[in-house]
């Protein structure tokens, strides 16, 4: 796996022990008709367990569960708009993640996106980085700092934040997905998916946001070359 390969000796071992306490305390559960092969249940811990290289076991705090859909599933939703009137819709996903319920991916993509290591989208870095985000209690987009560092990282991604959500509503063409401007949190997410898969374009895009991320999450894999 290029993100893997990426990484130095001393990281991969961190891996490696990250993978193994993910499949001792985690229950991987197939959905549907996929069926797992030998080695895909490593693969995809080692791929869920990338953004804990500094944070470490803490970061598989509080769920037990990853459901692995074949493909794109679908979530029913609803929304009371203020005049009581209950809307319902249908929205696909390729990846989900609840507070304390289980993370939910789906297998095509997840294989997609090791095809593809440096295109910018890693689903399952994506909605790991949600369970970290909310360790602290609350999916904000800002994960659990000590104090000074939780204040500079708060101020540095509202105004990054900001600012891209301006390019994108004013049809600016963005060096990132765009998704990122759907809510602070998703903007943690998406850059935090660059991070490991496109840290350049990252650098280039968001390079304060890119600071940060570096420093949470150690240096980026080395992809290419």
């Amino acid at each position: 796996m290029p993100w893997i390969r990426g990484l130095d000796e001393p990281r991969r071992r961190r891996l490696r022990a990250l993978a193994t306490r993910f499949l001792h305390e985690k229950t991987i559960t197939p959905l549907g008709d996929l069926s797992l092969q030998e080695g895909d249940g490593v693969l995809l811990a080692a791929v869920c367990c990338l953004p804990l290289l500094e944070l470490g076991e803490v970061g598989l705090r509080g769920w037990s569960q990853l459901l692995l859909y074949p493909d794109a599933f679908r979530v029913q939703r609803s929304h009371m708009d203020a005049a009581g009137v209950l809307h319902e819709w249908d929205d696909e996903l390729i990846g989900e993640a609840w507070d304390s319920g289980p993370l939910i991916l789906s297998w095509a993509d997840v294989q997609a996106d090791l095809q593809a290591p440096d295109e910018g989208y890693c689903v399952a870095v994506h909605e790991m980085v949600h369970k970290i985000d909310v360790l602290d209690g609350a999916m904000d987009g800002t994960p659990p700092l000590p104090r000074d560092w939780q204040r500079e990282w708060a101020r540095d991604f509202q105004q990054a934040y900001d600012a891209f959500c301006a390019q994108v509503d004013a049809g600016v063409e963005v060096l990132i997905d765009p998704y990122a401007a759907e809510a602070p949190e998703e903007f943690f997410a998406v850059a935090s998916e660059y991070h490991f898969t496109a840290p350049d374009l990252l650098e280039q895009a968001l390079p304060t946001v890119a600071a940060h991320l570096r420093r949470f999450y150690g240096a980026p894999p080395v992809l290419g070359g």
